[in-house]
């Protein structure tokens, strides 16, 4: 692990150190467990950490989208790199919602500031059907700072900001999302190609 001097270092260059330091901590995680959902919990554990460090994520670095904007979303990539695992960090408006999906790869989020409740759900149909899914609710969780939430693959879940702030969650996923090529979303009991119809392709790197 990276050791770091607070006092040797500028905000900037202590988060590039500690995002480092995650990503070589999140390797080292899936070599030693593989991908269970014990190794996304300590995944998510070692992402709190970096949570915990809010003064090196600042609104003023990492804003909202402009509500006059019509934007509802604002994705940041805080590690360079178009392929392997990538960090975001994400800033949602109040009332955001997404439709049910999964994200063809791990991911892990984590709340530096802001909720939002996760919706979870289970498919229930036998998937014979290519085009056709039934999904249902299996529980919730509130996003906030000291409860994350982890997903593998084939996990569904959707988004819903309710809180009367902007969020600024990390979004940890296994591979980029412009890559997700298989991902689904589940929509009125069709199935449809995530990030062709929903996804907000916008995003903003951080140098």
């Amino acid at each position: 692990m990276t050791h770091i001097s607070a006092s040797s270092t500028t905000p900037v260059t202590e988060r590039h150190e500690r995002v480092e330091s995650l990503i070589a901590q999140t390797h080292a995680i899936l070599e030693r467990d593989g991908l269970t959902r014990a190794a996304l919990a300590h995944i998510a554990d070692a992402l709190q950490t970096l949570a915990a460090r809010p003064e090196l994520f600042s609104r003023d670095d990492f804003p909202p989208p402009d509500a006059s904007s019509g934007d509802t979303s604002t994705r940041y990539r805080v590690n360079p790199g178009s392929d392997g695992i990538a960090l975001y960090l994400n800033s949602l408006l109040p009332g955001k919602t997404t439709i049910p999906h999964n994200h063809d790869t791990w991911a892990v989020i984590v709340a530096v500031e802001g909720s939002e409740l996760n919706r979870v759900y289970r498919r229930t149909d036998d998937r014979s059907d290519a085009d056709r899914a039934s999904i249902e609710l299996d529980r919730e969780v509130l996003v906030e700072p000291g409860t994350p939430i982890a997903f593998l693959p084939d996990d569904i879940h959707s988004i819903h900001v309710t809180g009367a702030r902007p969020t600024l969650h990390f979004h940890l996923y296994g591979r980029p999302l412009e890559t997700l090529s298989g991902r689904l979303g589940f929509e009125d009991g069709r199935i449809v190609r995530y990030n062709q119809t929903h996804l907000h392709r916008q995003t903003q790197a951080v140098g």
